[in-house]
């Protein structure tokens, strides 16, 4: 799909920029999953999960979605930049991961549904998979970078979530 020398024989196709695209929509229907029934779901006072408000969520969850929407049209456009590349296939493995810790985990412990479980399962892991194949497949990007990118952009994702639910929690009061 997008090693370098296919990139540079086919710089028209558009049918290359449309599989990242699969991506921005599972992240999206997930993170309205999520903003629909996560803040009342967090209310029930379990340690798995710190209650969140609705201003703090929303915050939080658009900010990261217009982030994921960011990385993917940047990868679109710059597939050769390994930053970028790294961006977008860290946030891919990210999202699989997520719909496994959080959701599939407290789904379990709680033994109540976690909001988010059946798009993160459904839509995030087999799409992001795909694409994480195919960009490896065709010699893209190797294991070493898949694992890596998840891990980073993981951790980082998980620090900027409680700064961006206190931006949330300050900035909206509606």
């Amino acid at each position: 799909m997008f090693n370098k020398q296919y990139l540079n024989e086919n710089k028209n196709n558009t049918h290359l920029n449309c599989f990242p695209i699969f991506f921005c929509l599972a992240i999206t229907l997930h993170n309205i999953e999520e903003a629909i029934w996560l803040p009342e779901w967090s209310q029930i006072g379990h340690s798995i999960q710190h209650p969140v408000t609705s201003n703090e969520f929303y915050f939080a969850v658009i900010t990261i979605t217009a982030l994921a929407y960011l990385i993917t049209f940047l990868f679109i456009f710059s597939p050769e930049i390994n930053i970028i590349k790294w961006m977008f296939v860290g946030f891919l493995g990210a999202m699989i991961f997520n719909a496994l810790f959080p959701h599939l985990i407290a789904t379990i412990i709680m033994n109540i549904y976690s909001p988010g479980l059946i798009t993160g399962l459904i839509l995030n892991v087999p799409i992001n998979m795909i694409i994480l194949y195919t960009l490896h497949k065709n010699r893209f990007v190797s294991i070493k970078e898949i694992i890596l990118s998840t891990l980073i952009i993981g951790v980082i994702l998980l620090m900027l979530i409680p700064f961006l639910f206190n931006i949330g929690n300050n900035l909206i009061t509606y």
